[in-house]
């Protein structure tokens, strides 16, 4: 058996995310999804080549790690790799040896929250864990209560909406026009929509942007973000709502999300959608 790690090329990118995609069911831990590529994409092909490693078990892609735009490394992993020893092991020494250019020594932090061979050997090599995430779900086999808000699938008329509402709700967003049509280009986004939500005076107030993997399979929000002007009045389960809406029609078996559980507010919101929370995780900090 012959394990390699290599940085995918740009022409390699769709048939890579199909392969995550094919990787992501429910009831299973929330591990990287297409969608987190296609958001990453913003910065063009180059740059999402370049932040992803794939691990491959005899000329099939079995791992990939995803360097966001942080320190952070996150992971996603076949189903039936999960328990491999020998894969675990290899993807832990190129964290420490041959993603040094990419982790300084004496930093790093990898999401792993599938695979219980990766998790037992980090752990074992004295990772220890990091602030702990909420993740949140939402069955999509029946339908969703309706948003208090009118929403628009981003076209070209809705641009300058979508970025202003990302800065309104990020300080410091990367979006820009140019970038969403970057992202917009990219594979992952063939199964993607944005979305802008506008109260009863016609501000946009909301926006939000969500992401399939394929039919019957989990779609995931990345991100959503209320305008800061426009907070504490019930915006964000309106924007939620929409979200898991789009998802339902674009054929998901369920909407997912991840969040901080520190953000108590965002958590709340979601679970006044609707969404149900399963139990805490954590990440892994490098020793």
């Amino acid at each position: 058996m012959t394990m390699t790690m290599t940085t995918p090329s740009i022409a390699e990118l769709p048939g890579l995310i199909e392969r995550v995609a094919s990787w992501q069911h429910d009831g299973s831990p929330l591990q990287v999804h297409p969608g987190d590529l296609g958001w990453f994409e913003r910065f063009g092909a180059e740059a999402l080549a370049a932040a992803l490693r794939v691990w491959a078990r005899d000329g099939e892609a079995v791992a990939v790690g995803f360097l966001d735009e942080s320190e952070l490394i996150r992971m996603a992993i076949a189903p039936v790799a999960g328990d491999d020893d020998g894969l675990a092991n290899q993807i832990a020494d190129d964290f420490v040896g041959a993603l040094g250019e990419l982790l300084p020594e004496g930093s790093g932090i990898v999401e792993a929250r599938f695979g219980t061979a990766l998790q037992r050997v980090l752990s074992d090599r004295g990772w220890t864990t990091d602030d702990p995430w909420t993740e949140l779900r939402c069955d999509l086999a029946t339908a969703v209560s309706s948003s208090a808000l009118q929403v628009k699938v981003v076209k070209g008329e809705a641009i300058e909406d979508r970025i202003m509402l990302a800065a309104a709700a990020f300080p410091g967003s990367s979006l820009s026009v140019d970038r969403w049509r970057q992202m917009a280009s990219g594979h992952a986004y063939r199964n993607a929509e944005c979305l802008v939500g506008y109260d009863d005076d016609g501000v946009a107030v909301a926006a939000a942007t969500v992401w399939s993997a394929g039919h019957g399979r989990p779609g995931i929000i990345e991100p959503l973000g209320v305008h800061a002007d426009h907070r504490g009045r019930g915006h964000g389960v309106a924007m939620t709502l929409a979200a898991a809406e789009a998802m339902r029609r674009m054929g998901c078996s369920s909407a997912t999300v991840s969040t901080p559980s520190s953000n108590a507010a965002a958590v709340a919101a979601y679970k006044a959608a609707g969404f149900v929370a399963s139990a805490e995780v954590t990440d892994f900090c490098r020793p």
